[in-house]
């Protein structure tokens, strides 16, 4: 399916959706990027590239920062303005929409999931504290989602690591091997192209098992 661009203006600046249509689809995952990065991140791009075949629209959000060319992302308060800025956009399809992120885009479908009627959560490499400080906790905006959730989650990932995660009503996955940004070790057993491919399996076998995506 050919992918479209659509440019929508937030309190924060110009933010853009990166379409990737499916037919007949089910539902919309709505994922935006880290702090540190931009859509062209591996698990973000393996979703957009797999899950329309199984009826799964994907918009691939930038925030502001990003789009304006910013090295620093900003600050939470202004990244949550952003996102529900977009969410009409998102929403445009008449579809029930999942809201996701890896990273810091985690946090913010996290703390936003209920206000806006989100289907459901994604959260990529959610980072549930600063590498090396275990004690900095960020464990209350996953627990607190208030929708069905999926943790998708690196097992080397210095910003937490599977078995660190509290229980909860989310579910966890974690892809073996993989760091924050879900790359593995050349030494690794399983290749990258297997390790992406856990992540659009998993993701889309959660999605289609929402009552959203039945």
């Amino acid at each position: 399916m050919t992918t479209r661009t659509e440019s929508v203006d937030t309190p924060a600046g110009g933010a853009r959706i990166t379409w990737h249509p499916a037919r007949a689809a089910k539902l919309v995952l709505a994922v935006s990027h880290g702090a540190g990065g931009g859509i062209e991140a591996r698990d973000l791009q393996a979703l957009a590239a797999a899950l329309p075949a199984r009826g799964i629209t994907v918009a691939l959000v930038e925030q502001p920062w990003r789009v304006a060319g910013k090295k620093v992302a900003a600050a939470p308060k202004v990244l949550d303005e952003g996102w529900r800025a977009l969410w009409p956009a998102l929403a445009k399809p008449g579809l029930p929409v999942v809201a996701g992120g890896r990273s810091a885009g985690a946090r913010v479908a996290c703390r936003t999931a209920v206000e806006l009627g989100a289907a459901g959560v994604l959260a990529l490499a959610f980072p549930l504290h600063p590498p090396g400080r275990p004690e900095k906790s960020r464990a209350e905006e996953l627990t607190g989602a208030g929708r069905p959730t999926l943790v998708v989650q690196g097992g080397r990932d210095p910003f937490g690591r599977p078995e660190e995660f509290p229980a909860g009503e989310h579910e966890l996955v974690e892809i073996p091997y993989g760091d924050h940004a879900f790359a593995v070790p050349k030494k690794a057993d399983l290749t990258q192209d297997e390790a992406l491919g856990k992540i659009t399996e998993a993701v889309g076998r959660w999605l289609l098992a929402l009552p959203a995506g039945g």
